[in-house]
């Protein structure tokens, strides 16, 4: 087992990624002070695989533990399903010391995570990440939200977990689109902050498709220390965090506009491609690497195309985005494989240009 140690200034907490932890959840609770109940939040796909395992884990802990289920996909990250769920935990009778375990993929992360910061003023948060995007990346940060009419994540807070427990067994049970829209994260972390994680995806993605647990466990462990590291210098997202939304400003638009048809790391995939020849067009990226870029993300199967959607709706949206200030659109943009800076005032028309020129034929 993989342990790494998020420090910041509220407070610390750990990761563990290994194999059969589910089993080991009880226990793991223990470790941290927390005992007697919790509360498992999931979907109806991940819960009909995992939420009995997870409640005998924490049985064997000696906690009692209920199951509140949502329906699966992207529309339960709602200010209506946040409301049921109040409801029902209020019916479970969980005070602030009852845990919350965030069973399921980055939307399950979200939504039970919101819900956690938000119930009774917060109450205890375990992330428990079952996909390659939240274990390598999205229930890391402590940034949980809701989506609200087309805008992603626009309603939120900033509430970190006292412990994420990732299980790497989880992932065996993916579909491989699942399992391709994760990667994206990780290839994002290794083009903003580690070359050596980008050339090792690029010799060992066949891999990770046929499920090499060595190859996934090194993948996923420096995905979550990238993130980490950067966590623990800017909290907030004040600095130097910004460039963690590399390819998240198209991304997010392609998402939105798309109601959801395409899915988020699919959409970074679409975004991390115009932004670097966005870089490239500002004498920044060299072609070189832009195109080891593009070759990197087609060779995972993501897409390397923007889908039918307009481009100035694209750029509408990206203007509503909490990404831009003041009516100025700011992007991440690699520098270099493994480093990206924070771009402020990009042209629009520049940005149009580029959706263009990567539009599906």
């Amino acid at each position: 087992m993989k342990t790494i140690e998020v420090k910041l200034p509220t407070h610390n907490y750990q990761i563990r990624i290994g194999i059969g932890l589910i089993e080991q959840a009880g226990e793991l609770l223990r470790q941290i002070g927390l005992g007697e109940k919790a509360v498992i939040i999931t979907d109806t796909t991940v819960g009909g695989i995992y939420s009995k395992r997870l409640q005998e884990g924490l049985k064997s802990g000696g906690f009692k533990s209920a199951v509140l289920e949502v329906p699966a996909g992207e529309t339960q990250k709602s200010l209506e399903t946040a409301g049921r769920l109040y409801f029902e935990l209020t019916q479970h009778h969980v005070d602030r010391t009852t845990p919350i375990l965030a069973l399921g993929g980055g939307v399950i992360g979200d939504l039970a995570g919101f819900v956690a910061a938000t119930y009774m003023r917060g109450v205890p948060l375990i992330q428990v990440p079952t996909t390659f995007l939240a274990q390598g990346d999205s229930s890391i940060g402590g940034k949980v939200a809701v989506n609200h009419g087309n805008l992603k994540n626009i309603i939120g807070a900033f509430y970190h977990p006292r412990l994420t427990i990732c299980d790497l067994n989880t992932l065996m049970t993916l579909s491989n689109r699942v399992v391709i829209d994760g990667l994206s994260e990780i290839i994002k972390h290794s083009i903003i902050s580690d070359s050596q994680l980008f050339y090792f995806l690029e010799r060992n993605i066949d891999k990770i498709m046929t499920f090499k647990m060595d190859v996934i466990e090194t993948i996923i462990t420096r995905s979550a220390q990238i993130k980490a590291s950067i966590i623990e210098k800017d909290e907030l997202d004040l600095s130097i965090r910004n460039i963690l939304n590399y390819g998240h400003t198209v991304g997010h638009a392609v998402e939105s506009v798309s109601n959801m048809k395409v899915w988020h790391g699919e959409a970074v995939a679409i975004g991390m491609i115009v932004e670097a020849e966005i870089s490239y067009m500002l004498n920044m990226l060299s072609g070189v690497e832009l195109n080891k870029l593009k070759s990197l993300i087609a060779k995972a199967g993501l897409p390397v195309t923007i889908p039918s959607l307009d481009p100035d709706t694209l750029i509408n949206t990206m203007q509503y985005d909490k990404k831009t200030v003041d009516g100025k659109l700011k992007m991440a943009l690699p520098k270099s494989i493994g480093e990206a800076v924070i771009v402020d005032n990009v042209d629009l028309k520049l940005v149009k240009e580029v959706l263009h020129n990567n539009e599906e034929s």
